[in-house]
């Protein structure tokens, strides 16, 4: 078996793995307004909070305006990332005009093109960490992090060897300039709501 057989193998296991977990946490009474999901073969329930629910309103507005109504814009829809047992759920995932769902039904992250998470207390180290490395190694060309505990978002670009190149912070209330990115848009954050 060559190396890349052995991480054909691997992923295909961990897929199948993360099937049986979501099946079984689909089938547990999850509160209405958690949010669950498996990184690196941990599961976080998270609660949504109205802070929370605000800004992914807010960003997936913005991608809508730019894109259409027809853009493959996602909120908490399952996504499959390199790593350990990575089925993440992110915030808002804009995935490319001319992605198709693979043969178990489910969006492939090499077609992600933007993701953004919103900070929750409980999972926060998994947003800057974790997430952040997966989404890299995804090769994922935008990141963007927004905490409502600090006022701040966080953008990531040019991933390269698991990290990005390029880290820019904005304070809530100036712009983040993602004109020189595949979104292509400028996003208003004056209207973000601080926990």
């Amino acid at each position: 078996m060559t190396v890349v057989d052995d991480r054909i193998a691997m992923a295909d296991a961990n897929t199948k793995r993360l099937d049986e977990w979501f099946e079984r946490l689909e089938r547990m009474p999850v509160p209405e307004g958690f949010r669950v999901e498996i990184v690196g073969g941990n599961v976080h329930m998270t609660p949504q909070r109205d802070t929370h629910w605000q800004i992914i309103r807010r960003i997936v507005r913005a991608v809508e305006d730019r894109f259409g109504m027809d853009a493959k814009v996602f909120s908490d829809v399952r996504i499959d990332f390199p790593g350990h047992e990575n089925g993440f759920c992110p915030d808002v995932a804009l995935l490319s005009a001319s992605a198709v769902k693979d043969d178990e039904g489910r969006w492939r992250h090499e077609d992600v093109e933007f993701v953004a998470e919103v900070i929750s207390r409980g999972t926060a180290a998994n947003d800057y960490g974790p997430k952040k490395t997966a989404y890299a190694l995804a090769e994922v060309p935008v990141y963007l992090i927004a905490d409502p505990y600090q006022g701040k978002c966080r953008l990531y670009v040019h991933p390269k060897d698991g990290d990005y190149a390029i880290e820019t912070k904005v304070s809530f209330g100036d712009d983040v300039d993602l004109t020189g990115t595949v979104v292509g848009l400028t996003l208003k954050t004056d209207d973000f709501p601080r926990d």
